[in-house]
């Protein structure tokens, strides 16, 4: 069936019409496409936030656990001195004190600059810097006992050293008279004083 001219007229109105009816049931398909696509998206961001604030519900809860069980040994760490800036004054009275109680023979030492520390078995200190501090000590002994009494009376009253190397080696200049007191060997140790100590924090000495 062929169209005259005048069924062309006739169809013009209705496919004008069904072409607005096309671009708004287009427009109706965008915007409802578009909505659904922010609805989604704002669920999925309060779904986030819920979870982000569950999961720091549950870790608030956690990191109060871990304080309470380990405040008190934190504070033990900087009332012997581990933690904090470091406390040669108090390592040498120590020395002083140990010297006087059990009568020990002179002790000379020296304290290294302090050094930082980056151990291979120590990979995650958090803000923390591990640093060490090494003391030379040359003393003189009546026999070998007198080493191990300096070295268990440091220990009891400080933390955080280590002794790195000692060696003992006899005096050859005197023969053992046992009525006199006298220092027969001497002996030479380091020891590493270690700290540890946040930069971002002072630390009550």
């Amino acid at each position: 069936m062929m169209l005259n001219q005048q069924d062309w007229k006739r169809l013009q109105a209705p496919i004008l019409w069904l072409g607005v009816a096309l671009v708004v049931v287009g427009l109706l398909a965008f915007y409802a496409k578009n909505y659904h696509d922010e609805k989604r998206v704002a669920l999925e961001q309060q779904r986030t936030q819920l979870n982000q604030a569950r999961q720091k519900y549950l870790s608030s809860g956690q990191e109060r656990e871990m304080i309470v069980q380990y405040l008190p040994l934190y504070q033990q760490l900087i009332a012997t001195g581990f933690i904090g800036e470091e406390r040669r004054i108090e390592w040498i009275e120590a020395l002083r004190q140990i010297h006087l109680q059990h009568k020990l023979f002179s002790i000379d030492y020296n304290i290294s600059q302090q050094a930082t520390m980056h151990p291979s078995y120590l990979s995650n200190l958090g803000s923390f810097i591990l640093h060490s501090s090494t003391m030379r000590l040359n003393f003189g002994l009546l026999h070998e006992g007198d080493l191990l009494t300096l070295l268990d009376n440091l220990r009891a009253q400080s933390t955080g050293f280590i002794v790195r190397e000692c060696t003992v080696t006899k005096l050859s200049r005197a023969k053992i008279n046992p009525t006199m007191l006298t220092d027969y060997l001497d002996a030479s140790c380091d020891i590493d004083w270690i700290t540890l100590r946040d930069p971002q924090l002072r630390t009550p000495l």
